[in-house]
């Protein structure tokens, strides 16, 4: 049986280009363990062990002869370990500024496509004996949610790793050109079925599928009509290179969570609010006019997998809002409540219910116009909006690498065509963690923006 990628799964490869590296990942720093230094060896022979629960990373992309099928994933005969896991060290002092031009440099890099899609670095020299880890794994195979299942299966929740069962891993015969054909054409026969199928077990309930198709529409229709109205803010969309930049802000979970409770909403609210009044300082630091007609679009990704079967199954299953931030109000609190209500009337008018059918209707277009569009969409994403920002939950307790505490966990997320900048946020033991990739010459003052984090969420609580 061919593992063949999602449409979805395989939009995140088609839509890499020379200056769009398509992966994602995280910045993990990591007290020293109690018991004795650091030991890279032991923890890569760890790492190569735990593989066995994330079975993916010993498989690459391989390509259908002719675009006939979307690429499929076959185990990896020549599965290096020591090429995807790799060591580096800081000058000493090894400060966090240096720590971040090493991550700006990691990031620039696209992953090998010829192997399996993911890299480690073991970046040891951090001052007080700390070090980072710093992940990058191909969108392909990962959104966010399960990105988090892979670094929990790296990782443990005490200070002594669990025991790992034995691995007897042996790579499965690596098909043929001819055999990805033949199995990409007996695929498309059946896909017509598959409509029918669908179509079939829709019309059982006609109310429903009316109802259904009523929302999908209207949420459709908006996320058009919003598209259409978005302008580009220049010091947020501009031409981007291969280069990149890194920033990161650590702030509290508790500070999101009181201002929660005094003026309404979510977490995930709180953290856009903080966005917007980031942005805003930024924009005026950097002498922006903001006037009436000042507007900043973001695109904030969902989940939509489904959590209620168990355990997530591998690849990407994610939806979208498009959320105008309101960077002209001055008032934090304000600010706050136009974002609560637009996120609202957002999850009550089905617009992610229009993204994900849209996402399953792609599904049907040749894996060639596909991969056009993909490429299409990424190079004129500044067309529908100008940042992204994307928040992820993570671990809510402290996770260990061989002994080693970690404190931080800031996400990584890809920067699309004409995006100067993307917003990562993840919670994880009490924080919550802010990443900013960006274009090293678009975006030269990263730093600067990762610090109005801090100060827009001091401002909320100030007033909360």
């Amino acid at each position: 049986m061919v593992d063949r990628l999602s449409p979805l799964d395989a939009s995140f490869l088609f839509a890499e280009h020379r200056t769009a590296a398509m992966h994602v990942g995280a910045v993990m720093t990591f007290a020293p363990p109690e018991d004795g230094p650091f030991d890279p060896e032991a923890f890569t022979e760890l790492i190569g062990h735990r593989l066995a629960l994330v079975p993916r990373y010993r498989q690459k992309v391989r390509e259908v002869p002719g675009g006939l099928g979307l690429p499929v994933w076959v185990d990896d005969p020549d599965f290096d370990l020591r090429f995807h896991v790799r060591r580096s060290a800081l000058p000493a002092p090894g400060t966090e500024e240096e720590l971040l031009e090493l991550v700006g440099r990691l990031l620039a890099r696209q992953l090998d496509r010829s192997r399996p899609l993911w890299e480690v670095y073991l970046v040891e020299g951090l001052a007080d004996g700390r070090f980072a880890v710093v992940t990058k794994s191909h969108h392909a195979m990962v959104d966010g949610l399960a990105s988090m299942d892979v670094g929990a299966a790296l990782l443990d929740l005490t200070p002594q790793p669990r025991d790992t069962p034995d691995d007897h891993w042996e790579p499965a015969p690596e098909p043929s050109g001819l055999e990805l054909a033949a199995s990409a054409a007996a695929h498309a026969l059946r896909r017509p079925r598959d409509v029918l199928d669908v179509a079939g077990r829709a019309l059982t309930d006609v109310r429903e599928a009316v109802s259904t198709v009523g929302r999908t529409v209207e949420g459709v229709l908006a996320a058009g009509r919003s598209a259409a109205t978005v302008r580009p803010v220049q010091p947020l969309n501009a031409a981007t290179g291969q280069q990149r930049r890194y920033g990161m802000c650590r702030t509290s979970l508790a500070e999101h969570r009181a201002v929660r409770r005094a003026h309404g909403g979510t977490v995930n609210d709180v953290v856009l609010a903080v966005v917007t009044g980031a942005i805003r300082r930024w924009l005026i630091s950097r002498g922006e006019p903001l006037t009436a007609d000042t507007s900043v679009r973001a695109m904030v990704p969902v989940s939509v997998r489904a959590r209620a079967r168990g355990a997530a199954a591998a690849g990407n299953s994610i939806s979208a809002y498009l959320v105008d931030l309101p960077v002209i109000e001055e008032d934090p609190v304000q600010r706050l409540a136009v974002v609560r209500d637009a996120m609202e009337v957002h999850k009550r008018s089905g617009q992610a219910v229009g993204a994900a059918t849209l996402i399953k209707l792609v599904g049907l277009a040749p894996p060639i116009v596909h991969s056009l569009g993909a490429r299409l969409a990424s190079q004129y994403s500044s067309n529908f909006y100008n940042v992204l920002v994307t928040n992820v939950p993570g671990p809510p307790r402290p996770l260990y690498a061989m002994g080693a505490r970690m404190l931080d966990m800031f996400p990584v997320v890809p920067l699309a065509g004409g995006q100067a900048v993307a917003i990562g946020i993840t919670s994880y033991d009490n924080g919550v963690h802010y990443g900013l990739t960006a274009d090293r010459d678009a975006l030269p003052d990263v730093d600067l923006l990762a610090g109005f984090v801090a100060e827009s969420l001091s401002e909320l609580v100030a007033l909360s």
